[in-house]
């Protein structure tokens, strides 16, 4: 008898709006912005990194038009480090707790990285 897999949460490094650099993979060195995170499978979608082709099919009820449409697919999470905007480096983060929130810190400058 087969179990089911149970989903999982995980707790991923970025957030949605942070910028990132793509440290592995065939875009490496590409940095962007996080459009959205997938904590059951541990993936991010950045944007204008891991574009694949998909086919459309046209709806005219919505006006769409049909073809191949260029999109971004999503990484897995450990692929991407968070970018530090004050030093200008790709960096891993530390947690400390300002005023009972938990702050990320990056490790080369100390700049908070939450806005």
């Amino acid at each position: 008898m087969r179990r089911k897999k149970e989903v999982e949460e995980h707790n991923i490094h970025v957030r949605t709006g942070d910028k990132v650099v793509v440290v592995s993979g065939k875009d490496k060195g590409k940095t962007g912005n996080v459009k959205k995170v997938v904590t059951s499978e541990n993936k991010v979608v950045v944007e204008g990194v891991n574009m694949v082709t998909k086919a459309q099919k046209p709806n005219p009820m919505i006006g769409l038009q049909g073809g191949l449409v260029k999109k971004e697919a999503a990484i897995d999470s450990s692929k991407v480090m968070l970018f530090c905007q004050s030093c200008q480096k790709s960096t891993r983060i530390k947690y400390e707790m300002k005023d009972n929130k938990k702050v990320r810190i990056c490790r080369h400058c100390g700049e908070k990285l939450d806005v």
